[in-house]
Parts: structure tokens; C-alpha cells; sequence
């Protein structure tokens, strides 16, 4: 499961999108209002993605965010590396955040390791295909506001 940080992130970069083209900053407290995200939480996560090259920000009156790149060029795995860390359910598959698992003797020989791949591959596929433009156009396939089971 992503965050509840990951899944505010991804609603402040639809109201962003939304803004997109218009070179008039968005106020947080604005997207914070629209999507029912606590202020200061928002805060921390804009200021994660503008560090990462996702958002600009301008400072003092009429201040706010804005999406430094195309909402069309943002994909759900740059925001989620960006703020959960690594997407691969295990360390060994990870393409970013790899890692040798503490309980593997031997990576070559392990049988969960390609189970492990294939199902980053397939999450991969769906996260990098999907942007924040897709939000826009209501084709993401993704409901941010359904909760979901456990699985």
C-alpha cells in the first residue's frame, strides 16, 4: 500500500495540474481546502517534491506552487520513490534502492526473487504509465478516494 503521504501527494499534484499553464502560483492553504490535507503535512510534501525537481515555488505575496514540468511528464513512480522510498516489494529487485536481503544465502538460487521481479514489473508498468495528466483526463484507472481492503 502507498502512504497516506504518497496518496496526498498525488492530490496536490491533480490541483497543481489542474493550474498547470496559468504562471500564477497555487497557495497551499488552496490545496490543502480542495483536498482535505492537514496544512502543515502538505507543507512537508511540497516541499519534498520541489526538491526534487517536480515543483517551483515563488515566495511573499501571491505566493504558492506551481508544476515546474508538464502534469503529462510527472509519473507515479517519481512520486512515490520520491515519497516512500523504493516501489519493489523487496530490496534485491529494487531498481533504485537495491539492497541483498538479510535471510538470502544466495540471490542466483532464491526462489522468491523472480516472483519478487515480476511483480515489481508489473506495479512498474502501471506507475510509470500513469501521470498526473491522466488524473486530469479522469483515465488513470486509479481512485484516490475509494479506500481499499488489505490485501
Amino acid at each position: 500500500m502507498i502512504s497516506k503521504k504518497a496518496k496526498y501527494a498525488l492530490k496536490a499534484l491533480k490541483v497543481l495540474g489542474q493550474e498547470f499553464g496559468n504562471q500564477k502560483p497555487v497557495l497551499i492553504s488552496y490545496i490543502a481546502e480542495q483536498e482535505k490535507i492537514p496544512k502543515k503535512f502538505l507543507e512537508a510534501i511540497l516541499l519534498d517534491l520541489r526538491n526534487h525537481g517536480i515543483l517551483q515555488s515563488q515566495k511573499g505575496k501571491g505566493g504558492g506552487y506551481m508544476l515546474r514540468i508538464p502534469p503529462a511528464e510527472v509519473n507515479f513512480a517519481k512520486v512515490l520513490r520520491i515519497i516512500d522510498g523504493p516501489i519493489s516489494p523487496t530490496l534485491c529487485v529494487s531498481l533504485y534502492f537495491y539492497g541483498k536481503c538479510d535471510d538470502c544465502a544466495d540471490e542466483h538460487t532464491c526462489t522468491l526473487r523472480n516472483v519478487m521481479r515480476d511483480w515489481r514489473d508489473a506495479n512498474l508498468h502501471v506507475l510509470e504509465q500513469t501521470t498526473i495528466a491522466d488524473l486530469l483526463e479522469n483515465k488513470a484507472g486509479v481512485n484516490l478516494e475509494t479506500p481499499q481492503t488489505n490485501s
